[in-house]
């Protein structure tokens, strides 16, 4: 199935892993009673989140590697392209980490948990992300840095 409109589009592909990831983070809740947002529980796993570590977060973690190693395996390596512009993916990357820290949360979590919940922050904070990611896209064409 293609969309005209955007010809690399994968929308059976997408619509089974949104399904996949929808049902983690209800196993994830159900079984656990937290938010599956994978900054915080990264956090958690590693020890850079204050508190003890959690074995739950770690395990978690460990599973979306082994999910995505599983996923390659069977279906094969995943075409992607980055940019090689490293210093401006280094700012990215940097800017997203302070970006998740200062809203407190990722868009797993206030993108698939909170935005389930109707929590008020969580739409908040997904609707910045949106916003943003659209004006870093614009921008970054516009510069002559995005394909």
């Amino acid at each position: 199935m293609t969309i005209a409109a955007f010809p690399n589009a994968m929308p059976i592909h997408g619509l089974v892993g949104g399904l996949l990831i929808g049902a983690a983070a209800a196993i994830f809740l159900l079984g656990s009673g937290r938010i599956a947002g994978v900054s915080g529980l990264f956090a958690r796993a590693t020890g850079i989140a204050p508190g003890r570590r959690d074995g739950a977060a770690a395990l978690f973690i460990l599973a979306l590697i082994a999910g995505a190693a599983l996923v390659n395996a069977i279906s094969g390596p995943i075409e992607q392209t980055f940019m090689d512009n490293w210093p401006v993916l280094a700012l990215g990357g940097a800017i997203v980490g302070f970006g998740t820290r200062m809203g407190s949360g990722c868009t797993s979590g206030h993108g698939v948990c909170g935005m389930s919940r109707l929590s008020p922050r969580s739409i908040a904070a997904t609707l910045t992300f949106m916003v943003f990611g659209m004006l870093t896209v614009l921008v970054m064409r516009l510069i002559g840095l995005g394909g």
